[in-house]
């Protein structure tokens, strides 16, 4: 591999899993990425949905970067439109002051839920047309020139958390290119724009104080084994799992039935969301990254462990580690 690896952690509660177990499960495999040398991971902001555990992501990464010492922990990312910029500062502040050197914020625009808990959440339906400004807000409270005259963001002030724009589409690749920030696009279950948004990111791209040239952070699904069909099984099984949860509308589908769904136009939409993924032996899956880090001019990988099962998960991330020569003890 020619470009660093990190891992985007889905925070996933397991069926008839206890959430405390979860989270117990989170906090392994951060501590498992850590001693085999990725260089960070992130957790995303989703609500309201039963398989998730990461919708107070800030007290999450809390928890994690209390039980690590080095690898970097953040957010990728926070829906900024749910919250005011402030108290964002605040958080990311606190945490960059507990953990110095060790936080990130990712930032998307996107609501990372549906539109009935978009209203219990209080959220103003137009927040999102905001987004460009809140993140100069945010900015500016975490690098001590605060854009809100007499507000300051104590703790956060000064911190200066890096900052990394999200997105899926051609508005925050140019959003990103702008302002001058690093830019994460969500090839992992979003892949249509890749390639048209960080052509744009890289074309527009206007250097900042916080970062001289262009730097794209793109996610993979991953899914090693030690042979070609156990990662094959694997990788249908997670499929499996997607379309029951987006498609079985409260049903419990056996596996001939998913794989019918899966058949279907509805469940190749399905298969589509996956279409940027790693599956097969270490070195199958490293064949696979070298050439999908090309195609997606990455400056680093974002790979998401899709294995159904935490132990899977664990050897998945085992298994890439030992391939590339990362620390693996």
């Amino acid at each position: 591999m020619t470009v660093p690896l990190s891992i985007l952690d889905l925070a996933p509660i397991g069926r008839g899993e206890a959430v405390a177990d979860a989270l117990r499960g989170i906090v392994e495999v951060a501590q498992t990425a850590e001693r085999l040398g990725y260089r960070r991971v992130w957790y995303a902001e989703h609500h309201n949905m039963p398989t998730i555990a990461s919708s107070a992501t800030s007290v999450l990464i809390a928890h994690v970067a209390a039980h690590t010492t080095s690898i970097r922990v953040g957010a990728g990312g926070i829906m900024l439109p749910n919250h005011a910029p402030l108290t964002v500062a605040e958080q990311f502040g606190t945490l960059a002051e507990l953990h110095p050197g060790r936080i990130d914020l990712g930032l998307g625009r996107a609501p990372g839920t549906d539109q009935p808990t978009v209203r219990a959440l209080r959220r103003d339906p137009r927040a999102a047309e905001r987004f460009p400004q809140d993140v100069l807000e945010l900015q500016g409270y975490l690098a001590d020139r605060s854009l809100v005259t007499g507000v300051e963001a104590i703790p956060g002030k000064g911190t200066q958390v890096p900052l990394y724009l999200l997105g899926s589409s051609l508005f925050g690749a140019q959003l990103a290119a702008q302002l001058g920030l690093p830019y994460a696009f969500a090839s992992h279950f979003a892949p249509a724009a890749l390639e048209a948004a960080v052509t744009v990111y890289r074309e527009r791209f206007e250097p900042s104080e916080d970062l001289a040239a262009p730097y794209v952070l793109a996610g993979v699904n991953v899914i090693a084994a030690d042979t070609t069909e156990a990662a094959e099984d694997e990788a249908r099984a997670a499929l499996r799992h997607r379309v029951r949860a987006l498609l079985g509308r409260g049903r419990t589908f056996i596996d001939d039935e998913a794989d019918l769904l899966l058949d279907s136009p509805a469940g190749a939409q399905v298969r589509e969301m996956g279409r940027y993924r790693a599956v097969g032996t270490p070195g199958e899956v490293v064949s696979t990254l070298d050439r999908f880090a090309a195609h997606a001019q990455a400056d680093e990988l974002i790979v998401v462990a899709s294995s159904p099962g935490r132990a899977n998960r664990l050897r998945s991330l085992e298994l890439l580690a030992g391939a590339v020569g990362l620390r693996v003890a």
